[in-house]
């Protein structure tokens, strides 16, 4: 549903994506990450139209932007980054006009509205205009614009950004719905988030893509991916780490908390050809075997924040990195 091969886009002198591609099939909710400055809002923008590549194409349900621009943004609703609205407009009063903007007129128009109303759940405020509105109603209300037509295809930048928690879990849920029979692109910086709604994600820095995979591939291949985590009683901290560190396939053993009531160990596997061995069962052998006590026995599975952090650079170094 949206095809973006080798993006590329200048501000003047200053290149803000470099060569970006990828794709998001029906069905699919492809998270988009990166440090700020990164690129983000401007490839979305430029997936929807509202920015010209400087080079590289972009189709949207089969049709390409700047051969079939009408037909490809008909197909898209946007969330852009801050959720503008007309705040001097009632609730109501705005997704009618936002509904008549899509073409939708009369009992069509109507129906939309109120559907998009009971989705986002917008019925207390219906009527307030949206100056009077919380950051997260007004996010909401734009959200509610982007569904008005139905799309198979959603860009939303940082959709839940000024919610509350309960009403981010509605958003994440409606999300996930929405997911099962749309194609959908979401930029975010809480990396929860991926976790909750996300099939896919992609990470962009300095404009380029660094990364793609699901969010599992991804903590898979964080540092802590692999490790395993042992509470024991009774061992010393020397028998036990020397002991953990002569198992086959095994880069490290180090005590990460040593108390009376016993050692916490961390058992780092060694990759070979790019894998890592699961350790847990010859941890639980070797354990077993000693008669060690063990109040805890954990494979780590990685995680989403430490990888961010290995393949983006800091906000300190940016500028040496050119």
């Amino acid at each position: 549903m949206i095809a973006a091969n080798t993006l590329v886009k200048w501000f003047g002198a200053k290149l803000a994506v470099d060569a970006v591609s990828f794709t998001v099939a029906k069905g699919e909710v492809l998270g988009f990450l990166g440090p700020n400055g990164a690129g983000k809002s401007t490839t979305m923008r430029m997936l929807t139209g509202y920015l010209p590549p400087t080079s590289g194409t972009i189709s949207i349900g089969g049709h390409h932007l700047e051969d079939d621009g009408l037909a490809a943004r008909a197909l898209v609703g946007y969330l852009p980054e801050n959720a503008p609205v007309y705040p001097e407009m009632s609730v109501t009063g705005f997704l009618r006009f936002a509904a008549e903007a899509r073409g939708l007129w009369g009992k069509e128009r109507n129906l939309a509205v109120e559907r998009v109303i009971e989705t986002c759940f917008l019925e207390p405020i219906r009527r307030q205009t949206i100056e009077t509105l919380s950051k997260g109603y007004r996010h909401r209300t734009c959200l509610a614009q982007c569904l008005l037509h139905d799309p198979p295809v959603l860009v939303m930048d940082e959709p839940t950004d000024g919610l509350d928690p309960n009403q981010k879990h509605e958003v994440r849920n409606l999300i996930r719905r929405m997911g099962a029979d749309k194609a959908i692109i979401l930029s975010t910086h809480i990396l929860e988030e991926v976790d909750a709604v996300c099939s896919r994600a992609i990470v962009i820095d300095r404009g380029r893509l660094v990364a793609n995979g699901t969010p599992a591939e991804l903590r898979a291949r964080s540092a802590s991916a692999g490790q395993v985590r042992v509470r024991l009683q009774g061992p010393a901290a020397k028998e036990a780490a020397a002991a953990l560190r002569a198992l086959d396939g095994a880069a490290a053993a180090v005590v990460d908390a040593e108390s009376a009531a016993g050692i916490t160990l961390i058992v780092s596997p060694d990759p070979r050809d790019g894998r890592r061995p699961n350790l847990g069962p010859a941890v639980a052998a070797l354990v077993a075997a000693r008669h060690w006590t063990c109040d805890e026995l954990r494979v780590e599975e990685g995680r989403l924040d430490e990888f961010f952090r290995a393949v983006t650079v800091p906000d300190t170094k940016r500028e040496e990195k050119g």
